[in-house]
């Protein structure tokens, strides 16, 4: 049966049929191929996005997708810019800055590719950035989105792990913190190096000001992740929040949002939404079958005969993780991997919310490298350019991504720090 749906997913994927397919495919393949009855692939299917934690993902990209619309994600832009725009490169730092900010309410980077991409790779092309850099920024400070609390991979981590959502999520503040200044760093060298961003600081709002003009946007990741440690509400509870909040705030403070865009806001996160839940009923029927034949207490076994220490584990699942992330969507290869992985990496006496945190800022990778990184062509979408043509620019930040992977999974009280603070034993 391991075989054969094995077989039939590298078919697909060479045939490039959507993951969602292929992983569907493999699995009823695997059925017939065991004698099973189909009822189990409807069973499983409806059993893995039949828990309530999942119900926060459609939320969330619908926060999102307010928060573009209604213009909090302008404001956010502007709040940032006056923070560091009055340096040379001030304006890679904002956009850096700006999707650290926006990662704390919408969960998701390809939201937050498009939300401020749309404003600030124009206002980069504008100062004079070539196209390409300002989409390879852009693409790879989008990431934080997985990373920042709250985060839909690590609902997906906690939810297939059986994980304390809350505890990755303010695990994620310590990696996401790291990455987010070691980004900003390397782009204020990088600016100085190649003489870009001297004028960054033109039209550049106040502090006091932009503050001002931004306060109803600030104070959303406040209540969010306010309301989750001050234990008022759940991580799922606070996703519905953040939607009733940025529908507020974007349409009756900020008066934005209007019911034709309403209309088209619903629309696209319905289709996000359903797209995300696709990928997981199947990878869910696919985790299920794999557990059944066996495949996680071998693949354990092996990893435990093969890497004898905890520290040639973590070296040799993030070598595999890199090269997976660059194929399988993330949300996929959390659903499929997080399972069968967790429990070697407790064997081997690794915390869970440190090795979820470790694999979840390993796959985001894969949404800034190529051949199917979802972040790029959004992006490339948005600065309207092939995707080829970032390449170059794109080689430096994953380099500091990496550099800060290795940081985040050798130094587990980078992630784990500020979750023991809180969730004290």
């Amino acid at each position: 049966m391991t075989a054969v749906m094995l077989t039939t997913m590298i078919v697909c994927f060479a045939l490039t049929i959507s993951v969602a397919v292929s992983i569907g495919l493999a699995s009823i393949f695997g059925i017939q191929a065991s004698n099973a009855h189909m009822l189990i692939s409807v069973k499983e299917m409806f059993n893995a996005i039949n828990k309530f934690p999942l119900a926060a993902i459609p939320f969330f990209i619908l926060a999102g997708n307010l928060m573009e619309t209604g213009g909090i994600s302008r404001r956010l832009v502007e709040f940032a810019k006056s923070i560091v725009g009055g340096v040379q490169g001030g304006l890679p730092m904002t956009c850096v800055l700006t999707c650290m900010i926006f990662a704390a309410v919408s969960g998701s980077s390809v939201a937050t590719t498009f939300a401020v991409g749309a404003i600030l790779i124009p206002a980069l092309i504008k100062h004079g950035y070539p196209t390409s850099y300002a989409a390879a920024l852009q693409a790879t400070s989008a990431e934080l989105g997985v990373i920042i609390p709250p985060s839909i991979p690590l609902i997906l981590y906690g939810v297939s792990a059986e994980v304390s959502i809350g505890e990755l999520f303010i695990a994620g503040v310590g990696p996401g913190i790291l990455i987010s200044l070691s980004l900003m760093a390397f782009v204020y060298v990088y600016c100085k190096i190649k003489g870009w961003g001297k004028n960054d600081g033109d039209g550049r709002l106040g502090f006091f000001k932009a503050t001002l003009q931004a306060g109803w946007a600030l104070l959303m990741p406040v209540i969010i992740l306010g309301g989750i440690y001050g234990g008022i509400f759940t991580p799922t509870e606070a996703a519905a929040v953040a939607v009733f909040y940025a529908l507020i705030v974007g349409g009756v403070i900020y008066r934005e949002i209007k019911l034709p865009t309403l209309a088209l806001v619903l629309r696209k996160s319905v289709i996000s939404s359903a797209v995300i839940m696709f990928i997981i009923a199947n990878a869910g029927l696919f985790a299920f079958l794999i557990t059944r034949a066996g495949v996680p207490d071998a693949i354990g076994r092996w990893l435990e005969a093969v890497l004898q220490s905890p520290a040639l584990f973590l070296l040799g699942v993030n070598a595999a993780l890199f090269i997976i992330g660059m194929f399988i969507e993330t949300s996929a290869a959390i659903i499929v991997l997080a399972p069968i992985l967790a429990p070697v990496a407790m064997h081997f006496g690794i915390d869970p919310v440190h090795f979820g945190l470790v694999m979840v800022v390993n796959l985001a990778l894969g949404m800034i490298t190529p051949p199917f990184g979802v972040n790029l062509f959004a992006a490339c979408t948005v600065a309207k350019i092939s995707l080829d043509r970032i390449i170059t620019h794109l080689i430096p930040f994953v380099l500091v991504i990496l550099a800060c992977l290795m940081v985040i999974t050798y130094f587990p009280a980078v992630a784990l720090t500020l979750r023991d603070l809180v969730y004290a034993k």
